[in-house]
């Protein structure tokens, strides 16, 4: 039987596995954990708790913390109570803070510390409450401590608090989820119960079939819809162990600390960990290289096997010609166990999503024995649209569409869908909720296409084709995914709406461009000279040239400028899931981008540093 809300569903878990560890993370150089049974518990005070201060049926409360077991206690609690979480990122400032708060009629806020409290406060926004997860010595009216509010519903004898939960249904509002404002002001996608509910129903057994005994590392916030669901309410549905990462610095470490055997991440992580193998396999011996290029040799043989085997094969395990399984099990030996060892050596399977993931990199982990699946979806679709199954998962593809879930490409090649996860609108803004649906149908806002297995392959965000002045189109975002495969190169955004070509702007990767630079006797201690120096520039040149060449000459950037300050989320170049605001990189570097194009010479590339 089909649960009514969430509340069901983690009641179904804890009853299950009441002793299974939910959560385990690492506090002052030890590691914490918390079972399902002590999680519920711990729901049911925090509910009452919040019962007792007055929070009220539909009350709009925010939550404001990187993750945590707090995190998710608050969530279920708000949920019990029938009041509304609305989750804001904790690295963004307080102006784009204060309009979430105004925007979302939000009257209380659960923060993480005093920095996040500080922030509320910048925003001179009235609040009725403000509770504090990690409190420090301060004496404020309106501030509680969680566990404070925790206590209080401890003491509190409310018999009724189950038997409530049991009349929410699938239509009421669970959460309003901010989108991250890429280009404008953020719009809050309200989702129901139902919504997420559906999502989960949708996706189990699609990806790789999770257990209760299967270990995630979590790193990525809960204020990101991807995150919410696919790291936090899909695996507490089934009984599974979350992982808090410190931070995305100590992932290294926190793998070997948790050995998780699932993992889920936006695209930028694997691009990482792929150019730093890369970078090492560079500067490694040749012997030690030939080895490491025929085990992907071998690797990438065997996923086209994988690819194209049919069910018998994968029952009976034979899909594979013996002569290559058993170059397979010398490559495993010499280079898969090595590198799987570094990532904690348990890891079966590994989730992007929230962007497109070059298909080189989706190719490279598959060869490496380490299955990673490219999904696709929105925030407005709670998210998941569709995912690539662990039965022929097709590299360069965000898989196929959901079972609960319809999707047509409409004449312009925008994706529209359809479904019991797809958002009813945006809070407030009834004029925005009337733009994203048409005759029923969601606008994505993505150009997309299906093959001819019904796999389906993000092109890029429809206002983001830049139509140039010969008529030509071109996807920007293929090309960028090409030119960030470089190792020495961290992001890039091509531009040339309405030009004659495009240009692209590169922000250099530190991490391997510095060790290259001292390599060559460069000086590496100003950044702005280093990307002056005519090595430097002549180098990330060549990176874009040789990562574009597959691109139709149109679609290949003619000239590279460089921006030597590294874009970031403080910056405001980055939304909180490290993609481009592009809009604002553009406006930032509008005068340097129009010089470039008013210099006469399009037929080799001129590298322009900017601070």
């Amino acid at each position: 039987m089909k649960v009514a809300n969430v509340l069901q569903m983690l009641k179904r878990t804890v009853e299950q596995f009441p002793n299974n560890i939910a959560y385990q993370w690492k506090e002052k150089g030890s590691i914490k954990k918390i079972a399902y049974q002590n999680l519920w518990n711990r729901i049911k005070n925090f509910a009452t708790g919040l019962t007792y201060i007055g929070i009220k049926p539909e009350a709009k409360v925010a939550i404001i913390s990187d993750s945590n077991p707090m995190w998710a206690i608050s969530d279920f609690a708000l949920a019990s109570i029938s009041a509304v979480s609305v989750p804001i990122y904790p690295t963004i400032p307080s102006q784009q803070v204060a309009y979430i708060l105004k925007n979302c009629d939000i009257i209380a806020a659960i923060v993480e510390n005093k920095e996040q409290y500080d922030k509320l406060i910048a925003t001179g926004v009235q609040l009725d409450h403000i509770i504090m997860m990690y409190p420090e010595q301060m004496d404020v009216n309106n501030l509680m401590t969680f566990k404070k509010v925790e206590n209080l519903g401890g003491t509190q004898s409310r018999t009724d608090w189950e038997q409530f939960c049991q009349y929410i249904n699938r239509d009421q509002l669970l959460t309003i989820m901010n989108t991250s404002g890429t280009t404008g002001k953020p719009k809050g996608v309200m989702l129901t119960h139902g919504n997420i509910l559906a999502n989960i129903e949708g996706v189990q057994f699609w990806l790789v079939e999770l257990l209760p005994e299967d270990v995630l590392l979590s790193y990525l916030p809960l204020s990101h819809i991807f995150e919410r669901l696919a790291g936090h309410y899909l695996l507490l549905s089934i009984g599974t162990t979350i992982s808090y990462a410190e931070n995305i610095t100590t992932i290294p470490e926190d793998l070997k600390t948790f050995n998780p055997t699932i993992m889920t991440s936006v695209p930028r992580l694997f691009e990482k960990v792929y150019t730093k193998v890369q970078s090492e396999m560079e500067n490694g011996s040749a012997v030690k290289r030939k080895i490491f290029n025929w085990a992907i040799s071998v690797g990438e043989e065997k996923y086209k096997y994988y690819l194209n085997a049919t069910i018998n094969h994968y029952i009976s395990q034979d899909y594979l010609p013996k002569n290559l399984a058993r170059k397979w099990k010398i490559a495993n030996k010499l280079v898969y166990q090595k590198a799987k060892n570094q990532l904690g050596g348990r890891l079966r399977g590994l989730v992007s999503g929230g962007g497109t993931l070059n298909e080189e990199i989706a190719k490279f982990f598959w060869a490496l024995d380490i299955p990673l699946l490219e999904g696709y979806g929105l925030t407005e679709t709670s998210p998941i649209i569709s995912s690539n199954p662990i039965i022929r998962a097709k590299a360069g593809t965000v898989g196929k569409i959901l079972p609960n879930v319809d999707l047509k490409i409409a004449e312009d090649g925008e994706i529209l869908v359809k479904g019991p996860n797809i958002t009813e609108g945006y809070y407030n803004n009834a004029q925005e909720t009337e733009k994203a649906f048409e005759e029923g149908w969601f606008k994505t806002g993505d150009i997309g296409k299906l093959d001819e297995n019904g796999y389906l392959k993000i092109i890029d965000r429809k206002k983001r084709i830049l139509v140039l002045s010969t008529g030509m189109n071109v996807a920007p975002a293929p090309v960028e995914t090409a030119i960030n495969e470089s190792a020495y190169i961290s992001q890039s955004l091509v531009v040339g709406d309405k030009r004659k070509y495009v240009i692209t702007l590169v922000n250099p990767d530190y991490e391997n461009l510095i060790p290259w630079a001292k390599k060559r006797g460069m000086n590496t201690n100003s950044r702005e000279a280093l990307c002056n120096d005519k090595k430097v520039q002549q180098l990330l040149n060549e990176e874009v040239i040789k990562l574009t060449k597959k691109f139709t000459n149109y679609a290949q950037p003619k000239k590279v400028i460089i921006i030597s300050n590294e874009w970031t989320i403080d910056g405001g170049e980055l939304t909180p899931k490290l993609s481009l605001k592009t809009d604002i990189i553009e406006n930032r570097y509008e005068d340097l981008i129009d010089s470039i194009y008013k210099e006469e010479s399009t037929d080799n590339r001129i590298a322009v540093t900017a601070g």
